[in-house]
């Protein structure tokens, strides 16, 4: 069975529910590469969730702005000031649990996990280009990583990289080397503002991308609701 592949959930339980909906029954563990929450209004049902059935995960920088681990002056205003709301309304437990997270890239079953780049977890692979410089650091042919909320990713093939273009499955090849990113699930911004995730088949190494509409009206109207900033509600309709 695959594992799934989720990341940037940033607190969006509709989104969440809407990929476990159509991901049900194709899987045997789950695998999340951070952020989980930061943004959306729903950020202890999301940590408990990932509590009880996430095998593994990494944190990412909304998991460290969101608990004082990482420095507000970074982030722009609307991150800065989800990141505050966050933080009050976590759950000692909760908020515990995030701070806990483990740093990528993290080796596990024979892949590596990173939120950002393999070199520093709080920066973006964009380019082929930027995969390209990260040669030295990749300790296994398959990484997943997330943080550009963007789906596909890269393949270094002698050195040379180019960008995987999320069209359905993807075989691995043997001798290249891959960075994948499933896409976000809760706030994606390549344009497409339905849920984005994957599966990793490992027996014949195939990654699987998928999207999957969601709830965006009702994730949005408890963004406003909370008197989060709109523009963290109207994105969501956009997928920017």
């Amino acid at each position: 069975m695959p594992y799934l592949i989720l990341s940037d959930i940033h607190a969006n339980l509709e989104a969440l529910n809407a990929v476990l909906v159509d991901a049900r029954g194709r899987y045997d563990r789950i695998v999340c590469l951070g952020d989980l929450v930061g943004y959306g209004a729903d950020p202890n049902a999301v940590v408990e969730w990932t509590r009880a059935h996430v095998a593994v995960v990494i944190r990412g920088n909304h998991d460290k702005a969101c608990t004082g681990l990482d420095d507000l002056e970074n982030y722009n205003p609307a991150a800065r000031a989800s990141a505050v709301w966050t933080r009050d309304a976590l759950t000692p437990g909760n908020r515990d649990y995030l701070e806990k997270l483990p740093r990528g890239p993290l080796a596990y079953e024979g892949v590596d996990l990173t939120h950002g780049s393999p070199a520093d977890e709080d920066e973006y692979l964009v380019t082929p280009r930027d995969a390209e410089l990260l040669k030295p650091f990749l300790g296994s042919p398959l990484s997943f990583f997330g943080h550009t909320h963007v789906q596909g990713g890269f393949v270094l093939n002698r050195g040379a990289g180019r960008r995987i273009l999320p069209n359905g499955t993807l075989t691995l090849q043997q001798g290249c080397q891959y960075l994948v990113n499933p896409g976000s699930v809760g706030q994606p911004r390549d344009g497409n503002p339905r849920a984005a995730y994957a599966f990793y088949h490992p027996e014949n190494g195939v990654v699987e991308y998928r999207r999957v509409e969601y709830d965006v009206g009702g994730a949005a109207a408890k963004i406003l609701a909370a008197r989060l900033p709109e523009f963290l509600a109207a994105r969501l309709y956009e997928g920017l």
